[in-house]
């Protein structure tokens, strides 16, 4: 009888990290951008900006006085967590300082966690302390020279030199430094040019996306969200934010209207509104008609958003 054998390939185990070097990259620099473009992360009056989160995760997280700090300068925070993510993220992708790369990923994915994600229940449904676990493989044996940007640069660098692509036991110490110290040059070069290119152009983008006040904007009014008499004592209704994100409109007492992100704190699904309160069908976390967390995994309260009656019309304040 024949036995079927499932050994894989061994003459190029380098590339087995690939695909969550692709996966990591990838995630992080869409995370980045998906933040710049945004037109709420750098809104210090949004319910839905940076300032909002950091203000509601310094209250339970362990490391609550630094992130009170850091909410404080939200826009240079903001814009810090930002970059980082898409600098981690494409250094990745490209094979650029790998393991400095994943590093960076590491500190990221850990500042998440003590953060968003400190008060999550059991641990192990919280996403951040996944990735940075998922970051160590990279950190401890970089890129392996798989489709690396450095590796390419350094054959250059030999090849200018006059040396074969890879050292041999012959070689010198003293020109293997040459070629890493060239190597660093060049690639120094390289990651200076696109962060200053990437931070100047990101911020200017990020910040003309943020809402402008005006002195109009204290007498007027935002989008209307439903006609006072549509919206019953004790039921809700939901509606969308300009943003595209769905939200809540809770009518508790005859002059009373609460809003609320639709979102759940805990892995961003959508939650449900059950009366009086709200559910998340992904993980069970429940929420009271405050937003405020009742139980499951939910590691923060919902946001709530800002709303005024005009004219009998609720409308966002």
């Amino acid at each position: 009888m024949t036995r079927l054998r499932l050994d894989f390939p061994r003459r190029s185990p380098v590339w087995v990290l690939l695909p969550l070097r692709v996966f990591l990259g990838g995630t992080f620099a869409y995370a980045g951008l998906s933040k710049l473009l945004d037109t709420h992360y750098l809104d210090d009056t949004s319910p839905l900006g940076v300032h909002a989160q950091m203000v509601n995760a310094a209250a339970t997280s362990p490391i609550g006085p630094l992130v009170s700090l850091a909410a404080d300068h939200a826009t240079v925070a903001g814009l810090a967590i930002a970059f980082g993510e898409i600098a981690v993220g494409l250094a990745t992708l490209l094979g650029l300082f790998t393991r400095l790369a994943a590093l960076g990923g590491v500190l990221l994915s850990l500042s998440f966690f003590l953060t968003v994600s400190w008060t999550t229940r059991p641990y192990y449904v919280g996403a951040d302390i996944v990735f940075a676990f998922a970051w160590t493989p990279l950190l401890i044996a970089g890129d392996a020279g798989v489709l690396s940007l450095s590796a390419r640069l350094r054959a250059k660098v030999r090849h200018g030199l006059g040396l074969p692509v890879h050292p041999t036991p012959e070689e010198d110490g003293t020109v293997q430094d040459d070629v890493e110290r060239r190597t660093l040059l060049r690639s120094g070069l390289i990651a200076g040019a696109a962060t200053a290119a990437g931070v100047t152009a990101g911020s200017v983008l990020a910040l003309a996306r943020r809402p402008a006040g005006s002195p109009a904007d204290s007498v007027s009014h935002g989008p209307v969200i439903a006609a006072v008499d549509d919206v019953a004592v004790g039921s809700s209704k939901s509606f969308t934010m300009p943003d595209g994100k769905p939200a809540h409109l809770l009518r508790p007492a005859p002059d009373t209207f609460l809003a609320f992100n639709a979102t759940c704190s805990h892995q961003g699904c959508p939650v449900s509104y059950v009366g009086p309160g709200f559910r998340c069908p992904c993980h069970g976390a429940t929420y009271d008609e405050n937003g405020q967390v009742t139980g499951g995994p939910a590691p923060a309260p919902l946001v709530k958003i800002p709303v005024k009656v005009v004219e009998g019309q609720v409308v966002l304040a």
